[in-house]
């Protein structure tokens, strides 16, 4: 698989968290990920300002992954896939000491979706193309990953 669609699956997942966490806050919440076992209900308080701030900050992310994929520069795509470390890593850290009350296959699920997305952002950086300093430093913005 190539780093762009790494990039554009990571977009995608974002995207769909995104927006539904920030347009319809209380259905993520008391459904997400699938309407089976509700992982986000499983941690209350509901509190709707901050189910939208998620989704607002998972869609940003989202966009901020698909212009990387779209304008695959070196620059770009190592800035979108930390920023996306930056929040993933301590997201998943939180929700790995929180499965007190999950359910073992959902706690499972859970820490799965999460070691991908992990590991799909770790796949995009190590697919990334070896420049030498000299080229890098002056390498144009839609110098890419095909």
């Amino acid at each position: 698989m190539t780093a762009r669609v790494l990039l554009a699956v990571l977009a995608a997942l974002q995207g769909v968290i995104g927006v539904w966490a920030l347009l319809a806050p209380q259905g993520f919440y008391d459904r997400f990920p699938y309407g089976g076992t509700p992982w986000v209900a499983l941690l209350p308080p509901y509190n709707e300002h901050l189910v939208r701030d998620h989704g607002a900050g998972t869609l940003a992310l989202g966009v901020v992954l698909a212009f990387a994929a779209w304008w695959p520069g070196r620059r770009l795509v190592i800035a979108a896939v930390v920023s996306f470390l930056v929040f993933a890593v301590p997201h998943a850290v939180f929700h790995t000491l929180h499965l007190e009350h999950f359910p073992v296959l959902d706690a499972v699920g859970q820490q799965g979706a999460f070691l991908l997305e992990i590991l799909l952002a770790v796949a995009v950086l190590v697919a990334l193309p070896r420049r030498d300093r000299a080229r890098s430093t002056s390498e144009a913005p839609t110098a890419g990953l095909d």
